[in-house]
Order: C-alpha cells, then structure tokens, then sequence
C-alpha cells in the first residue's frame, strides 16, 4: 500500500516538474497582405444539381440559399475557344457532385469553370424534353446567378 503511495507521489511530482520544461505556445504574428501579394479574383462554387445538355448550351439547375433551386443558361460558345469565358472540366469517376465555379474580378464575372461528371449515365445528368422552346434563353453575353 505504501509503495501505491509513494508510485503515486512520485508520478505526480514529475508531471509537475516536465510542466515547468513545456514551451510556449507560439504566438502568431500579424500576417501584413501588400496589395501586389493580393488577387483581383475571388470564386464562389455553387453546387449543382442537374445539368441538361443541349444543342446550344447546357442549362443547370443549382442550389441557392436555403432549399430553392436557380436555373441558369450557358452557351456554349462559351466552353468553344481557349481562354474563353467558359472551361468544361470533366469528372472521372469516384463521389464529387458536379459544381459551378464563378470566379469575379472587380465584382463582374470574368469567367466559369462547369465541373461535370464523365458518365452521362450520372444522376446529375438531365435530359430536356425535344419540345422545349428554349433557344432564346442562350443569347446570354454575362451570366446571373441568384445566390
């Protein structure tokens, strides 16, 4: 019983003791962001939830705020030449939803980037009624998103 004690007393006195030996915790420091170190582009991903091909373009179906969805055009003339508006970045296989990334500079759009999935046979894929009287809605110079 004694030896309990005295294992006990022990253990505590040299926790106590390697406390003295801890360092300190090290202190951040002011982090100074010059204005040649910064970008003039930000993103937003928006997360989509169906996307329908179309001989024009692709329309989406995205998710805003809350539980509503938002309907966007995109033509594809967009996605046509390099440095265009627009980049289709295909997905291959594995979980990651389809996604639409916005990037700004200077508040307007300045290009997107659709990430989709590779196998129309995707869920995420939709596909549009061959009535659909749409073709107007891809004459879009700037794309407008509710958020």
């Amino acid at each position: 019983m004694k030896t309990i004690r005295f294992l006990s007393a022990a253990m505590i006195a040299a926790f106590s003791v390697l406390s003295v030996f801890a360092q300190e915790p090290a202190k951040a420091e002011a982090v100074d962001i010059k204005p040649e170190n910064s970008s003039a582009y930000y993103y937003v991903n928006v997360p989509i939830e169906k996307i329908y091909p179309h001989r024009l373009g692709f329309v989406i179906s995205y998710r805003k705020g809350g539980s509503s969805l938002g309907q966007s055009y995109l033509p594809i003339k967009w996605f046509e030449k390099s440095a265009g508006k627009g980049e289709l970045i295909r997905l291959a296989g594995g979980t990651q939803w389809p996604y639409l990334s916005v990037f700004y500079k200077d508040g307007k759009v300045d290009h997107i980037r659709l990430f989709v999935r590779e196998e129309l046979s995707h869920p995420s894929w939709g596909s549009l009624p061959s009535t659909a009287k749409i073709d107007d809605r891809f004459d879009v110079e700037e794309l407008h998103l509710e958020y």
